[in-house]
């Protein structure tokens, strides 16, 4: 983690060509079962797992708040919107560039993406070496069985177990009017939508380990030279 070291240490670093990578995420309601870092914690799962696959990879600091607006609805989100995300990578990204050549953004938040894919290409359109990683797995649209298997398998004491409920199941292009116009209030009382009661850690624990493989791949296609010593 860059965060444990000191100036010296990251500059004795910079020859051997690290990779920053910056977990994005949010706060932000998940349920009554699950914790406002939900996707933060994920995004810091899936970097510190590539990191711990690829020597030549650092791990930034979360940035812990996102485009979070849909879920205003409900106490305890904190969201900063799109624009304010934008900006904050931007600048993020072109102070991280004084000392890292490459960086990879791995995102938690599906409200994040519009905002990180703009701040990538004005980066990328400055000649900065950003990527954005976004998880691919299908699962419940936000805190249904997915998300709840992935806390479990992340870390299972911050699951409220006795809490979990299903929430609103239609499929997600059915409600997306609705979703547009009034937020998760408007469609699920409890902020679920799907169903979370058959999650389980093992199903988390399988997930996780595919999606840090995901990255790694992608990563590996990114940047071939230096990360082609990722370990097995």
């Amino acid at each position: 983690m860059v965060a444990d070291l000191t100036w010296p240490e990251v500059d004795a670093l910079r020859g051997a060509g690290p990779v920053l990578a910056v977990p994005v995420g949010s706060t932000e309601q998940h349920g009554p079962q699950l914790p406002l870092s939900t996707d933060t914690d994920l995004a810091v799962a899936l970097a510190t797992g590539l990191a711990a696959r690829c020597p030549e990879v650092l791990v930034a600091p979360a940035v812990a708040y996102g485009a979070s607006g849909e879920h205003s609805g409900f106490p305890g989100t904190l969201s900063i919107g799109q624009e304010a995300l934008e900006f904050l990578i931007v600048e993020l990204c072109r102070s991280a560039t004084d000392t890292f050549d490459r960086i990879v953004l791995v995102n938690g938040h599906g409200g994040n993406v519009e905002a990180l894919r703009r701040a990538v290409d004005r980066l990328r359109g400055e000649s900065r070496d950003i990527r954005l990683y976004l998880p691919r797995y299908r699962g419940d649209a936000h805190a249904g069985r997915t998300e709840t298997s992935l806390q479990l398998g992340l870390a299972p004491d911050r699951v409220r177990t006795g809490r979990i409920r299903r929430g609103d199941t239609r499929p997600l292009a059915e409600i997306l009017p609705e979703l547009r116009a009034g937020g998760v209030r408007a469609v699920s009382a409890n902020g679920v939508l799907g169903d979370p009661t058959g999650a389980s850690a093992e199903e988390g624990a399988r997930l996780l380990t595919e999606l840090i493989s995901q990255l790694s791949e992608q990563v590996r296609q990114w940047w071939p030279e230096p990360v082609e010593r990722i370990r097995p």
